[in-house]
């Protein structure tokens, strides 16, 4: 099944609550329409949820749709709110899967990265809304507060007391309906569908405050809790705001490369005539003129023109490169110098831009056995704490403590037990990891990746491709002449063979042999300027076979003397210093290689890599990994993707090299873009920072709780405390997260 229609603008524009048979946002959104087919076969499906807070709603959603038949993975991204949902073609209805995430208490509506930022700042500035009425409402309270504690003294007057309590009153209860809101809804619409989120004990807490509050009013109490009541949804309010804006950088790598997905486009129509167009109503087919200073809005092929355009999205280099008519642009690629027109060949959700996006939120999103640790405890959370609290209402009681007393005491129970530290220890710390690995040109596709990349001990490298740039480069340029090299060139322009390619391209465009044939694996033979002539292999051109440690091609013209190509593939221009920083950092290096001998041993050398195994066959190295792993190594390999498949799926962790248009292909862990190694370096830092920072994280959490929650239970903690307590808490470990991760730069 393919995507109909991802037109969210015509479909989904300004419905922003649920509704329809298949409960997405507006009657006239049919997820259905918002379906794509991935690679492995699976249909996939984005979803934007709206009211998810805390790692107790990712375990409660992601538990929903998974228990739907022929779903086989939903993850739940708590930063931008994005839902992605996996199912076997035929199995599941779309429409049962936003229908299902509705009955759990949530919005739900098809994910536009446009409308989610756009709900991101709007509920950002309601929660800052919401948190400016509490703080004006409880400073406003705090003064008859103070004059009532001070009266106590017997200055004031019963009727007096009274008075300033009904003040409170009525400052504290519309204060508390307007900023609770966050809380009160989210309780509410989870409570609707049978459920409990981590917001229900919060607004119990909220409301038995006041209530005790208003009932000491009526009754002619001395004392009253207004002041907690708002103070707590102050001080709860400044954490969420504070969380919602910690989220909000650990989404700047999805956002950076959304911010390269250009939003209009200038199409030709069928008349040659230009239209102005949104890029995501741009059909494959369609013509796209790309101005100087335009960026292409979807992948495509130049059909007319000629222009310099910046590729750095794929090469990782900022020089620019020139294409013409017949070359492929992705993207998010810049136009520089000249009018170009181009065909579009994908969707924007189909293009190179967007698998990269969905790459970065993979990593973000996926579950390593600390972010699932994590979940387990948040899902023991509503049953523990209202248990808790129930009892320490009761135990109070019994010791003969009043009412209310016993009431505020099990409030702050349900306040400071709220897991949300422990909830976000790995994931915040998995988020920014992830993002800042994406700006050193890491893609990360596998959540647990980082963790397990945190605790290799053996680098496996292999050969061509990885050490080395996989593109033969010819060494002797200084003893062939131009005329040869042209010579040549027109017999290598009839053969895929990569050396001829090499010649080729060295010498650039030019005529074709006459009857030219190429005998694979061999060479290629034709006439060229009357003359017979043969480019191949010594032995089939005729020359003595000899010797050789290198590449090469030879050059046979009758009656002319031989003339002898010499091509090296060029090791990266980092490798030994790359490989330098893995022996500094106390780790086994070794390289496999399915090249000969003499090749294999001196790219080896020159990478400073004493272990070398050559000439083998992609079984060999799969049974070198194994053999490493059954000994009990932590393997890493690093590959190019595509030969190299089975060996990187049967080591603990893989990396593999590939250009952005190969990315969504690699067989790895981790994919890397560019030319350069040394971010491989940075991947071992960063996943050793990473597994430190949560294991901090973790300790912390369980440390706040061991204190916080006897000190509650015991009467030590009042509500407002409480709040103060926990939302620190949350505060405290998404900092630590998001602290620069500090990279080594010894000998790398």
């Amino acid at each position: 099944m393919s995507t109909q229609d991802n037109s969210i603008e015509t479909q989904n524009r300004g419905c922003p609550t649920m509704g329809g048979p298949v409960a997405m946002a507006g009657a006239a959104a049919d997820p259905l329409a918002f379906v794509r087919t991935e690679d492995d076969g699976l249909e996939h499906l984005d979803l934007l949820v709206r009211g998810a807070r805390c790692a107790g709603c990712i375990s409660k959603i992601e538990k929903g749709v998974n228990a739907i038949s022929g779903v086989r993975l939903s993850q739940l991204n708590l930063s931008t709110g994005k839902l992605s949902v996996n199912w076997v073609p035929g199995a599941a209805d779309p429409g049962v899967i936003a229908r299902t995430v509705a009955d759990l208490g949530y919005q739900v509506s098809p994910y536009d990265p446009g409308e989610a930022e756009v709900e991101r700042d709007k509920h950002g500035r309601f929660l800052l809304l919401c948190m400016a009425v509490a703080g004006f409402a409880a400073m406003n309270i705090m003064l008859f507060s103070v004059s009532v504690w001070a009266g106590f003294n017997g200055e004031m007057q019963e009727t007096t007391r009274t008075f300033f309590h009904w003040l409170s009153a009525l400052i504290a209860l519309p204060a508390a309906a307007f900023s609770g809101q966050p809380f009160f809804r989210s309780a509410f619409a989870s409570l609707r569908k049978g459920k409990a989120n981590m917001d229900v004990p919060i607004s119990l807490a909220v409301l038995l405050a006041l209530g005790v509050s208003l009932y000491e009013t009526i009754t002619g109490g001395d004392h009253t809790y207004f002041d907690a009541a708002i103070m707590l949804l102050f001080f709860l309010l400044i954490g969420r705001w504070l969380d919602h804006r910690l989220r909000g950088q650990t989404r700047l790598a999805a956002r950076e490369l959304l911010s390269l997905q250009a939003a209009t486009a200038n199409r030709l129509d069928q008349n040659g005539d230009v239209q102005a167009v949104q890029a995501r109503d741009i059909e494959p087919g369609d013509h796209i003129i790309l101005w100087p200073g335009d960026r292409a809005p979807v992948d495509g092929i130049i059909t007319e023109g000629r222009s310099d355009v910046d590729m750095a999205l794929v090469s990782g280099e900022s020089a620019p490169d020139l294409v013409q008519s017949g070359d492929a642009i992705r993207a998010g690629m810049v136009n520089l110098t000249d009018k170009l027109v181009l065909r579009a060949t994908a969707r924007t959700e189909d293009s190179l831009l967007a698998e990269l996006t969905r790459l970065v939120e993979a990593g973000e999103t996926a579950r390593g056995r600390f972010v699932k640790l994590a979940d387990r405890a948040a899902q023991a959370y509503v049953p523990i704490v209202h248990t808790l609290a129930a009892l320490s209402f009761v135990g109070w009681i019994l010791i003969g403590a009043g009412v209310h007393h016993a009431v505020l005491i099990a409030a702050a129970v349900l306040i400071i037990t709220c897991p949300c530290a422990l909830g976000l220890a790995a994931p915040a710390v998995q988020i920014v990891a992830v993002g800042r690995l994406f700006k050193r040109g890491i893609l990360v596709k596998a959540g647990d990746a980082l963790e397990r990349m945190a605790e290799i001990d053996t680098v496996l490298l292999d050969k061509t491709g990885t050490l080395t740039l996989g593109k033969p480069r010819l060494v002797n340029t200084d003893e062939i002449s131009a005329d040869t090299l042209e010579f040549a060139a027109k017999l290598a322009r009839s053969s895929r063979h990569p050396l001829s390619r090499a010649i080729a391209d060295l010498a650039g465009p030019g005529g074709v042999a006459n009857d030219a044939e190429e005998t694979p694996g061999h060479g290629v033979e034709g006439t060229v300027d009357g003359a017979r002539a043969r480019l191949g292999r010594a032995e089939w051109a005729g020359v003595e076979k000899q010797n050789e440690t290198t590449s090469g091609l030879w050059l046979v013209v009758k009656g002319q003397d031989p003339v002898h190509f010499i091509f090296e593939d060029a090791l990266r221009v980092d490798a030994a210093k790359m490989v330098a920083g893995l022996k500094a950092r106390n780790l086994s290096v070794e390289m496999l290689s399915g090249d000969r001998e003499a090749p294999a041993k001196a790219a080896a050398a020159k990478a400073g890599i004493d272990i070398v195994s050559f000439g083998l066959t992609p079984q060999e190295k799969i049974s070198r990994v194994e053999a490493l792993v059954s000994a009990g190594k932590n393997v890493l390999m690093v590959g190019d993707g595509l030969n190299d498949a089975p060996a990187l799926a049967a080591a603990n962790v893989s990396l593999s090299l590939a250009g952005a248009t190969d990315a969504s292909q690699a067989a790895a862990d981790m994919v890397l873009q560019g030319e350069k190694l040394s971010p491989i370096l940075a991947a071992y830092d960063v996943s050793r920072a990473a597994r430190g920072r949560i294991l901090q994280n973790f300790g912390f959490a369980a440390g706040y709780n061991m204190i916080a929650v006897p000190l509650a239970v015991f009467g030590f903690v009042t509500p407002m405390i409480a709040a103060i307590a926990m939302s620190s808490s949350s505060i405290v470990v998404t900092l630590n997260a998001l602290r620069p991760f500090m990279i080594r730069h010894k000998s790398s």
